[in-house]
């Protein structure tokens, strides 16, 4: 009966919604017409192209939103847990109770045993009910709060891109950028001004 998904598991939630937001964009289809070679007409056209990156690894165990979040999840987590534990004991406690009874013929007759066994079937189901509806609620709700926090990021960037300009804004997940200039990195940037947004929300 495992429940508990923890700070790793919004962190990973997270960084798989941005990573499909940055992968699952539309492409548009390009014709090419092939024209003969001639040296003598062959120019080069050089575009300056502003690229900038965010080292989500980073930014998201920095950024106090998302930390807020986990903390919320880990004692909602902990408090399903337990909720879960005390039912399974009480329902522990019923099963043996009732097992002593069979053992001393406490039971009037074999039909109000068998009822009695009936309902302590009955109450093991309606527990592993609760397990799956306890898990089912967690993991929506890390999937609301990984949208959340990547609604968040993207909305700050936009309006931070006005002022920037980039033409692109990367997304480093762990090593996916192999290679990349240092001064392109705009996370503290970034994550100072989604943790100044975040504090004028509260």
């Amino acid at each position: 009966m495992k429940i508990r998904k923890g700070h790793n598991g919004l962190l990973l939630s997270v960084l798989v919604v941005l990573f499909t937001q940055c992968t699952n964009k539309p492409t548009s289809s390009t014709s090419i017409a092939v024209v003969p070679y001639n040296p003598d007409s062959v120019s080069v056209e050089t575009t300056n192209i502003k690229i900038a990156y965010v080292d989500i690894d980073s930014l998201l165990v920095n950024y106090n939103f998302y930390l807020d979040l986990s903390e919320e999840m880990l004692r909602k987590e902990e408090n399903s847990r337990l909720h879960l534990t005390e039912e399974a004991s009480k329902f522990q406690k019923e099963y043996e109770d009732f097992q002593k009874k069979i053992q001393n013929n406490v039971f009037s007759s074999q039909e109000r045993a068998q009822q009695e066994q009936d309902r302590l079937v009955r109450r093991q189901q309606e527990l592993q009910d609760l397990n799956e509806r306890l898990s089912r609620e967690l993991s929506i709700e890390h999937e609301n709060n990984s949208l959340r926090i990547s609604e968040a990021i993207q909305t700050f960037l936009k309006e931070y891109n006005k002022e920037n300009g980039f033409n692109i804004i990367l997304s480093k997940v762990g090593d996916n950028i192999l290679l990349i200039d240092p001064s392109m990195n705009i996370t503290n940037e970034v994550l100072n001004g989604l943790n100044k947004s975040y504090r004028s929300k509260k």
